[in-house]
This record gives structure tokens, C-alpha cells and sequence, in this order.
């Protein structure tokens, strides 16, 4: 059980971790990882080179951006209708059921994810909630609608945005796409396991965040990107930015003409089952 659509890992610096790989690689889970030409030989040596896509630039001081608008551009040449885009410092994936956070062993999640977001005409960006958001004390929809999408995300390619800035560029293009009238997924009943920010070398850690004003620019720059939404506010020990989805509400799915959803639970051949003493999901035989 796979996804359609094509999922590409944009990375740098972390041939040596390379988290979502690893996990991608247990689970089954087609990928290619985009990578910058002078860190081919260090890729190469652990991921099999047929995976391995070379960006045309390198350390051009922007961040992710370019690396994320090679992609979407890639996918657009090659047919796809979609794509996903993920972090590399993603560690795990889970399906979340009665407040029980399980791994999943496969990759019946994104197609699950896909099939849902295919029943839509305006869903322009879904994707995967947080582990660490999702409070086992708390009841959690199956999904939120209208909100921020990030580090795990499935993009329809025929939008008219790409990505843009040095920083908030998931909450950027979120928000400009919201504000076109279309609608956004974040799964709840899906779930990844990412590192925290500025935990691992490599990605961002060593050339966007690293201004040392306890991220003002970071919030600042998306307060001027959208001062109608945003505010920054200090938490934490430092600076944060915060979005007001509230004007968003009104923007609904629009069912497919002619859509028809079989009756009953489709689980996607996932199932519980115990292995070393823990509850892991996993595939129907």
C-alpha cells in the first residue's frame, strides 16, 4: 500500500542522519531525495544513487526555497497532478486512534491521505500533524481544516504560488493559498514524528536560523508578509509568530460531481498487531 503521487525529500547536510530516508526505507515507501551537487558522494554512499535527484544550484543562501520550487517544477515535467515535499529530519510515522499514537509499517497513511484529499475540488495543501501537537489527554478530529500545513505535505502542483522568503515558508504559502479561497488539510488521524527545529546540523539549522536575536526576523518576516493574520508575540524565551485562521472558517470543501464513497470502514489493510511487547500497525497479509 503506496502512494500515487511522488514524495521527494529536500536535504542538506545530513547525509549522516537523514531521518526521513531511514524511516521512508523501513516502511517500503517509494522516495527520491534532493540533494545539492557537492554532497552527491556523501548520499551516494548510503542511499541508492537511483534515488538520488542533483539540484542544478548549490549554497545560494536562500534556504530550502529554491531546492522546494526545483521539486514542484520537477513533478509538474513529469505528469504528476501532486506531490509531496517532506522534511529530512522526520524520524517516524503514525496513525492516531483513540488516542493511541501507533507507528505504521507501511505506507497505507499517505495513500489513506490521498484518496481522502481526491474526493475534493479546493484542498491545494494537506499533510500530516505533528507528533509532539498531538496531547494524548486531548479528542482530536480527524482532520483540521484551514490551517498551516508543514514539513509533511501533499501540494497540487496546479496552483499558481510557489514557495517564496527565507523563513515561515510552509505558514506563508498556507496563508496565501487560504486566502485565494482554497482549503487546507492537516491530518490529525496521521501523524510524523519530526525533530525540533534547530536539534540536528544541517537543513536550515546552519544557514537560516542562525541571526541570534531569539528569532525576531523569523516571526517578523511573516508579520509582514501577512499583517492581517499575524502578530508577533514573545513566548518561551523568544520570539513567535501568531496566525489568526478565524477569517478562514468560510472557506468550505467542494465535493467532486458524481463522487460516490463505498459504505463502511476502509482501513487500508492496516491492522494492530504486538511485536517485541509494543503495538505496531502494520499491513494485512
Amino acid at each position: 500500500m503506496n502512494p500515487k503521487n511522488p514524495i521527494f525529500i529536500i536535504s542538506k547536510g545530513r547525509a549522516d542522519t537523514r531521518l526521513t530516508s531511514k524511516v521512508l526505507e523501513k516502511i517500503k515507501v517509494p522516495y527520491h531525495i534532493v540533494i545539492e551537487s557537492q554532497e552527491y558522494n556523501d548520499y551516494a554512499a548510503v542511499i541508492d544513487p537511483k534515488k538520488i535527484l542533483v539540484l542544478p544550484f548549490s549554497n545560494l543562501g536562500q534556504g530550502s526555497i529554491p531546492a522546494r520550487n526545483w521539486v514542484w517544477n520537477y513533478s509538474i515535467e513529469n505528469g504528476n497532478e501532486k506531490h509531496w515535499l517532506l522534511d529530512d529530519n522526520i524520524s517516524t510515522f503514525y496513525r492516531l486512534n483513540k488516542n493511541m499514537r501507533v507507528q505504521v509499517a507501511d505506507g497505507a497513511i499517505f495513500k489513506s491521505a490521498e484518496d481522502f484529499v481526491d474526493r475534493y475540488e479546493n484542498i491545494a495543501l494537506a499533510g500530516f500533524q505533528y507528533r509532539a501537537f498531538s496531547v494524548s489527554s486531548t479528542k482530536w478530529p480527524a482532520f483540521t481544516l484551514n490551517t498551516r500545513v508543514y514539513s509533511c505535505t501533499l501540494i497540487k502542483n496546479d496552483l499558481p504560488h510557489r514557495w517564496r522568503g527565507k523563513y515561515n515558508e510552509d505558514t506563508d504559502l498556507s496563508l496565501r493559498i487560504l486566502k485565494d479561497g482554497y482549503c487546507t488539510i492537516l491530518f490529525n488521524a496521521f501523524l510524523c514524528g519530526k525533530a525540533p527545529t534547530l536539534i540536528d546540523k544541517g537543513g536550515n539549522t546552519d544557514n537560516v536560523y542562525v541571526d541570534g536575536d531569539e528569532r525576531y526576523k523569523f516571526a517578523e518576516s511573516l508579520q509582514k508578509q501577512h499583517p492581517d493574520v499575524v502578530k508577533i508575540v514573545r513566548r518561551y524565551g523568544r520570539w513567535h509568530h501568531q496566525v489568526d485562521y478565524r477569517p478562514f472558517k468560510k472557506n468550505r470543501l467542494i465535493k467532486k460531481e458524481g463522487l460516490k464513497i463505498a459504505e463502511g470502514v476502509n482501513d487500508y489493510g492496516m491492522k494492530l498487531v504486538k511485536k517485541d511487547n509494543k503495538i505496531k500497525k502494520v499491513k494485512n497479509e
